[in-house]
């Protein structure tokens, strides 16, 4: 009970800090990247616009106090079982329920540092990807399912964030 009225009055005061015209809704996209950012270091923007997505559940472009908590309570607390759908859910950027290489791609490329020594970094990624598919397309079917993406974590728990960080650090 502590928590979630810690989790309550923070909201409060990013959302009366924020000066949005969103305040009376909740968060806006901004003041969540800006969230993010600030208490857990998140960069990417793919990454962060995507977690926006999953939080804000009823779609309506801000986050409400229960989205907030509830986002949160995975966020920070979550069972293997519901990170494992939170990571899912960011990574498959389109929502058909499948992560599919170019997704893969689009997310490493975002997500590493560019080498300025290298010829083509884009040829660097497409090996990941192919190292990745390898490694976690248990059906062989050329994408991953939430299935395939599941049974790749349980089996080595480190590609739960494969790829691109969207969960806080364990400290």
């Amino acid at each position: 009970k502590g928590e979630v009225e810690c989790l309550i009055k923070l909201f409060d005061t990013l959302v009366a800090s924020s000066g949005s015209h969103f305040a009376a809704a909740g968060l806006d996209r901004n003041t969540f990247r800006d969230t993010l950012h600030r208490a857990f270091g998140m960069t990417d923007d793919t990454i962060m616009d995507r977690v926006f997505r999953i939080f804000d559940r009823d779609n309506d472009s801000c986050i409400s106090v229960v989205e907030w908590v509830e986002g949160l309570s995975i966020f920070l607390r979550g069972t293997l079982e519901e990170r494992i759908k939170y990571c899912f859910e960011v990574y498959d950027l389109n929502g058909d329920g499948y992560i599919s290489r170019e997704e893969i791609f689009q997310m490493l490329k975002n997500s590493l540092l560019k080498q300025p020594s290298e010829e083509d970094p884009d040829e660097g990624i497409k090996d990941l990807v192919d190292i990745a598919m390898k490694k976690m397309d248990y059906d062989h079917d050329g994408r991953l399912s939430f299935l395939d993406f599941e049974k790749a974590v349980r089996d080595e728990n480190l590609l739960l964030e494969a790829f691109g960080p969207c969960l806080p650090d364990t400290k």
